[in-house]
């Protein structure tokens, strides 16, 4: 069977983190590890997790820099076959999610899976804002402004060990420069499993301001820059209008 890490990294979660260790520890059918990273939280963020901590296969709580630094901890520590990032705000979509992400790869022998993702309210996560359904991958996708739903992207963790994991001289965009760095520039592979794995509540980082999206822009910039990739002439551009099309049909 397929052996799943499953890495978390929290700082003063507390309001959300129960939900995603709960969603992390029901899932059936598959072999799990599941990897904890907290920054240190000042908040009642150890409290909520300690009845849990026994079902940890790591657990680290100290000073990092940046979540990027923290997930990294985590692959360095994971053991899986295959590795995915679950963020403290985010829960899988169903208990089974897991399962067929697994089959996903057994049946297709492939690199990496990924899925869709809907953006749910933050107190009503019954109450979906935006849908991010994905495609079928293809390498052009990245040039029209594409990416898959990043806490939705599984990938064996034998490409973490060949091409690197994060990039901590990004502060929003990491994620992004990843996936670029594997699908892109390496052309691992990736197989689109069309259901969504994960809900996420809105409020990130790099869209909670126009400041942080231009910000984010410039970040997607330097991920093709230091990967000697070229973007063409609309491809940053595409990337956030994109998005638009995720508010309706939801």
């Amino acid at each position: 069977m397929l052996k799943i890490s499953v890495i978390t990294a929290c700082y003063n979660s507390a309001e959300t983190i129960e939900t995603t260790v709960k969603s992390v520890l029901s899932q059936e059918g598959v072999e799990l590890e599941y990897i904890l990273i907290d920054g240190k939280s000042t908040d009642q963020t150890l409290a909520v997790l300690e009845p849990y901590r026994a079902h940890f296969a790591h657990f680290i709580s100290e000073k990092d820099q940046g979540i990027y630094d923290a997930l990294n901890k985590g692959i360095a520590r994971a053991s899986g076959d295959v590795v995915a990032i679950l963020h403290a705000d985010d829960f899988y979509a169903s208990p089974d999610i897991l399962n067929h992400v697994a089959a996903c790869f057994e049946k297709n022998n492939c690199a990496s899976v990924y899925g869709d993702l809907h953006y749910v309210d933050r107190n009503d996560t019954t109450k979906i804002v935006r849908n991010w359904k994905s495609c079928t991958y293809t390498p052009d996708l990245f040039l029209k402004g594409w990416m898959p739903p990043h806490p939705a992207f599984f990938i064996r963790r034998e490409y973490y060990q060949k091409y690197g994991s994060f990039d901590t001289q990004f502060k929003t965009a990491a994620d992004y420069e990843l996936m670029l760095r594997m699908l892109y520039r390496h052309k691992i592979g990736a197989v689109y499993l069309p259901e969504v794995l994960v809900k996420m509540r809105t409020g990130g980082v790099s869209n909670v301001s126009l400041k942080n999206r231009i910000r984010a822009n410039r970040e997607d910039r330097h991920a093709w820059k230091i990967n000697g990739l070229k973007p063409n002439l609309f491809t940053l551009i595409q990337k956030p209008l994109s998005k638009l099309t995720q508010y309706f049909g939801k």
